[in-house]
């Protein structure tokens, strides 16, 4: 009978250990929901969102931190403080974002929007609103297992005055391009717009809620299905995207059996070509063959796709999307190189959409931004020429020493110059400059350089660039390997 007690507490115990592998490490959250917008009609469902996602994460084991209807310095400082919270606890954290509420792109960089903004004008964003890179990279500047940032965040622009110009949805950031760990989602695809949906949650909070909770599905799975059920929620007028650099395994909720647990993670897949996506398609009825695209999210399974199925529903939609996905990839890298040629040549591509006045206004800035142009200073070998006037010259004594040479060592054949001490002269003359004393093995050799030579000081070139809004004042160019913009560089 012991025996028997002491195997079934042993295997009760295994289970209970595989069933919390999820929930090891530390985990923190940052939830926020912004539905009382005060200058545009308020959202209602981001506040729904936000509880319950607060809710879910609690349960699988994240200290929460829930925050509503925020301005711009609140934003700004939750940020600050669960920054700070995550450097406390240490390297072996989670560090987790949802934000529900309005997202804008202006001038390819991403914003989220505080309740009390009120814009006349694109430039008023930068002023009013939270840069998304900026918490991005508060985020990667504190040591962190990996970090999770989820955006319901992409619904229609409730300002007229900014909706003529301004870029639909938000601009594609790539999660590869920063610190190594980090997991990315929108609500729809870069350049798209959410619907806030017509229940008590988004239809992107509902499927998450749901995908979310089923017990050991990898942060990856999860979101296919959220792919899936958001896609055929909206008849595909919305579907999620989201962008990985994960390097390990991650699960909202554990495993209830030990095997599902101790499963080995499968974060690399291969990645089929459109040839080979076409021959998997091939044959396949057009619903399941939609399905197996979506849950992929990839362009080479829509470009298989479109070739092979192109007749309504699921054709014209898997056209639209690769087409607006390609056209936010040149867009992206438009914006990456940003130079008038860059504008250019995505204008050419896309000569009427939603960006081209985005594209103009940053072509126009970069033609009227200030040359600055470095003064070289070139040093005159000729004597004298360019000693300042009433300076001492300085015939040479030897034409093998250069002015930054170091002079022959004293053997005996060279004179050695005595330097007239300073009660021999009444007045000595004032030096233009200090003169180099060079010490040799056995005597003290004043050395005076055959030619004095004066060089520029050096012209240090400031970055010369434009900001948003004309505060910021980034430099243009590459990005650095961060979360970035030209306001970072």
């Amino acid at each position: 009978m012991f025996r028997q007690l002491l195997c079934a507490a042993l295997a009760v115990g295994g289970l209970l250990v595989g069933a919390k592998p999820a929930a090891a490490e530390n985990r923190l959250a940052l939830v926020i929901g912004q539905s009382a917008y005060r200058a545009v009609t308020a959202l209602p469902n981001p506040a729904n969102d936000a509880k319950a996602m607060a809710q879910l994460l609690t349960d699988a084991g994240f200290d929460v931190t829930a925050a509503a209807d925020l301005s711009q310095r609140d934003i700004n400082r939750q940020v600050g403080d669960f920054a700070a919270r995550v450097a406390a606890k240490g390297p072996d954290t989670v560090a987790l974002v949802f934000y529900a509420g309005h997202g804008l792109q202006i001038d390819g960089e991403n914003y989220l929007i505080p309740v009390d903004v009120d814009p006349q004008r694109e430039a008023d964003i930068p002023l009013q609103a939270v840069r998304l890179n900026d918490v991005l990279n508060t985020l990667n500047s504190v040591p962190s297992r990996m970090r999770i940032l989820l955006l319901d965040a992409c619904r229609n622009n409730p300002f007229p005055a900014l909706n003529q110009t301004a870029g639909h949805g938000l601009a594609l950031v790539d999660a590869k391009t920063g610190a190594p760990g980090t997991f990315l989602s929108y609500s729809t695809s870069p350049g798209a717009e959410a619907e806030d949906g017509s229940g008590s949650n988004s239809p992107y909070t509902a499927a998450l809620l749901k995908a979310a909770r089923e017990p050991g599905l990898p942060i990856e799975e999860a979101f296919k299905r959220v792919r899936l059920a958001v896609n055929k929620e909206t008849e595909g007028r919305q579907t999620p995207w989201e962008s990985s650099s994960l390097t390990e395994d991650f699960r909202f909720i554990a495993a209830t059996d030990a095997s599902a647990a101790n499963a080995a993670p499968k974060l690399v897949t291969a990645k089929l070509s459109v040839e080979e996506w076409r021959r998997t398609l091939q044959g396949r009825p057009v619903e399941l063959a939609h399905e197996m695209i979506v849950g992929d999210g990839s362009v080479e399974a829509y470009e298989a796709f479109v070739t092979l199925y192109t007749q309504p529903p699921f054709g014209p939609q898997a056209r639209a999307w690769l087409d607006l996905h390609n056209r936010m990839a040149a867009w992206n890298e438009a914006v990456l190189i940003n130079t008038v040629a860059s504008y250019q040549a995505f204008l050419g591509r896309y000569p009427e959409s939603d960006l081209t006045p985005t594209a103009r206004k940053l072509i126009e800035r970069l033609r009227n931004r200030p040359v600055v142009t470095p003064v070289a200073a070139v040093a005159s070998t000729s004597v004298g020429s360019t000693a300042p006037q009433g300076s001492p010259s300085i015939a040479p004594t030897n034409a093998a020493i250069g002015p930054c040479s170091m002079p022959p060592r004293n053997n005996g054949t060279n004179k050695v110059e005595e330097k007239p001490s300073k009660k021999h002269e009444a007045n000595p003359p004032r030096r233009a400059s200090r003169t180099p004393h060079v010490r040799d093995f056995e005597d003290v050799v004043v050395y005076e350089p055959p030619v004095r030579q004066y060089y520029a000081p050096p012209v240090r070139v400031p970055p010369v660039g434009i900001g948003i809004g004309g505060v910021y004042g980034g430099g243009y160019g590459r990005i650095p390997p961060h979360f970035p913009s030209r306001r970072d560089y």
